[in-house]
C-alpha cells in the first residue's frame, strides 16, 4: 500500500486538517498529457489499437469511459483543466493565455508548488508559453524543435521551407506534409527528447516530493512518427469511417470545415477527403499514439526501477477528441461527441481499484481537485470540478448527472450536455442567452449520433428534461 496516501488519508479523517501533512509525505503526481488523443486505446476497447503501455497504466488503476473536455481546443481545454474554471471563467474560451484571462488564478501547479512539492513542465502542458512564467520550479526546454517544423525526411522539410518563405506573413509555420514516416530513433522526434528529459528529473527528484508533468506532442499534426510505429498497422485493413456525412439535421452551427488539416501540403482545400489519403491519414495517426505510448511505457518502468510506482499516483489525460472522416469531418472544433469525448487514467496505489472501467460521467475540471484529495492537500475554493475519489474507491456508482462541454462560433456559444443516455446541444445568442438552435443524440438507437432528434416528438419530454438541466447548468449536475 502507498506509504504517502494511507498517511494522508489518515490524517485528513482524524484530524481533518489536510494542510497538516508534512511534504515528504505526500505522494507523488505523474501528470501525463497527450495532445489530440481521443480514446482510440486498446483499454477502451479498440482491438486494432497498439497501446499496450497505457493498456498497462489501465491495468494499474480505474479508466473513465465516459470522460469529457471543457472544450474541444487545445488551449481552452488545458487552461480550464489546469485552473480548475470551466472555459466562461474570464473567457478562456476565447483562446490567449490562461493567465490573460484569469490573471490572478490559482493553477494546479502553483498550488502543488505552494504546497511543498517540486513542480517541473516537460513538454505542452499549457498551450502558451507565458504560461510557465509562475508555479513551476523548473520549465525543461527541448532542444532540436526544428523551428516548429517537426519534419525530418529531406522531402518534409524541404516542403515545409518553402511553405515559409512563399508565406511569411502566415500565422501557421512549416505547414509541410500531414505526415512522414522515416526509419529514425524515437530521440529523433521531440516526443523521444520529452521521455529523454523526463527520464532525467525522475532520477534528479528521487526523494521528493514531485509533480511532474510531461506533456507529449502527438498524435496532434502533422502525423510524423517513426517507421517502426507505422509497421505495426497493415494499411490495406484500415476502414474508413462508417459514417462521412454530417449529422441529419444539425444546424449550421454544429460543423466545422477542418481547416486545421487543410493548411498542411497535398491536403484538399475544399471538398471531402479523397479514401486514399484519409486512410494513410488514419494510418499516421494511430503510428503516433503507439509512438506515444511507447515512451510512456519506458516512463513507467524508469518509475518503477526508481521504486517510486507505489508512491505516485499517476493521471493520463488526452486534451480532447479528434475527428478521422466521421461526420464528413477532421480534426476537433465542434460539441460532437468525437470531439469532446477523451481518456482519462487514474492511478493512485492505496486508494483507487485497479483494473477496472467507471461508467461515472467524469470532467477534465475535476482532475484538479481528485489530485488535491489524493495527495491531502486543501481544495482551493475556486474549482468548480468535483473530486473522483469517491468514484476510484467505487467505481460502478451513481455519479454526475451530466458532463457539460462548449464551443463558440461568431457571437453564438454552443453548450452541450452529456448524460448517460442523450448528448443535447443548445446554441446560444452570447448577447441574451436566448437559444438559436438545438441537437438531441440518443446514445441507445443512434451511439454514432447521425441524426440529429431535437424536433422528434418522441423526444419531447426528454427535450424539456435536458433544457432544465442545461438551465441549471454545472452546479445542477453535481452528484
Amino acid at each position: 500500500m502507498m506509504r504517502s496516501l494511507s498517511v494522508a488519508v489518515c490524517l485528513m479523517v482524524m484530524f481533518m486538517q489536510p494542510n497538516t501533512v508534512r511534504a515528504a509525505d505526500k505522494p507523488n503526481v505523474l501528470f501525463i498529457a497527450i495532445d489530440d488523443l481521443r480514446p482510440d486505446l486498446g483499454c477502451y476497447g479498440n482491438k486494432e489499437m497498439r497501446s499496450p503501455h497505457i493498456d498497462r497504466l489501465a491495468a494499474r488503476g480505474v479508466v473513465f469511459d465516459r470522460a469529457y473536455c471543457q472544450m474541444a481546443i487545445c488551449m481552452a481545454s488545458r487552461a480550464s483543466l489546469l485552473s480548475g474554471y470551466r472555459p466562461d471563467k474570464g473567457t478562456i474560451w476565447r483562446n490567449d493565455a490562461l493567465y490573460t484571462h484569469v490573471p490572478d488564478a490559482r493553477s494546479i501547479n502553483i498550488h502543488f508548488q505552494e504546497n511543498g512539492y517540486q513542480t517541473v513542465a516537460i513538454g505542452k502542458i499549457y498551450h502558451h508559453s507565458s504560461d510557465y512564467k509562475r508555479g513551476w520550479n523548473k520549465v525543461v526546454k527541448i532542444s532540436g524543435e526544428w523551428k516548429g517544423r517537426g519534419y525530418l525526411s529531406a522531402e518534409g522539410m524541404r516542403i515545409a521551407v518553402d511553405y515559409d518563405k512563399k508565406n511569411p506573413k502566415a500565422k501557421r509555420r512549416g505547414m509541410g506534409p500531414a505526415y512522414e514516416g522515416p526509419d529514425v530513433p524515437d530521440n529523433t522526434y521531440e516526443d523521444g527528447k520529452i521521455l529523454e528529459a523526463a527520464l532525467a528529473e525522475l532520477r534528479r527528484l528521487k526523494g521528493a516530493p514531485f509533480f511532474l508533468a510531461v506533456g507529449f506532442k502527438k498524435p496532434h499534426l502533422p502525423f510524423n512518427a517513426p517507421k517502426k510505429y507505422w509497421d505495426l498497422y497493415d494499411p490495406t485493413k484500415i476502414k474508413l469511417a462508417s459514417n462521412p456525412s454530417a449529422p441529419k439535421g444539425a444546424p449550421k452551427y454544429a460543423a466545422t470545415s477542418w481547416g486545421e488539416l487543410r493548411g498542411y501540403h497535398g491536403m484538399p482545400r475544399k471538398g471531402s477527403m479523397p479514401d486514399d489519403q484519409a486512410r494513410r491519414l488514419i494510418h499516421g495517426y494511430r503510428a503516433c499514439i503507439s509512438y506515444v505510448d511507447a515512451q510512456i511505457g519506458r516512463l513507467l518502468d524508469e518509475l518503477k526501477n526508481l521504486g517510486l510506482a507505489d508512491d505516485t499516483v499517476i493521471v493520463l489525460w488526452g486534451d480532447h477528441g479528434w475527428k478521422l472522416g466521421e461526420h464528413g469531418m477532421w480534426c476537433k472544433h465542434t460539441n460532437f461527441e468525437l470531439d469532446t469525448h477523451v481518456p482519462l487514467i487514474f492511478a493512485a496505489p492505496g486508494v483507487a481499484k485497479q483494473g477496472v472501467h467507471s461508467p461515472a460521467l467524469a470532467e477534465f475540471v475535476d482532475i484538479y481537485p481528485t489530485l488535491c484529495e489524493l495527495t491531502g492537500l486543501e481544495r482551493p475554493a475556486h474549482l468548480e470540478g468535483t473530486s473522483l475519489v469517491p468514484v476510484l474507491k467505487e467505481p460502478k456508482r451513481e455519479w454526475k448527472k451530466a458532463a457539460i462541454s462548449q464551443y463558440p462560433r461568431g457571437n453564438v456559444m454552443g453548450y452541450s450536455l452529456r448524460t448517460a443516455r442523450f448528448r443535447y446541444t443548445e446554441w446560444q445568442n452570447r448577447k441574451d442567452g436566448k437559444a438559436v438552435a438545438r441537437e438531441l443524440y440518443d446514445f441507445e438507437s443512434d451511439p454514432a449520433c447521425n441524426e440529429n432528434l431535437a424536433d422528434k416528438p418522441k423526444y419531447k419530454a426528454d427535450l424539456a428534461r435536458l433544457q432544465k438541466l442545461m438551465k441549471a447548468g454545472w452546479q445542477g449536475c453535481k452528484p
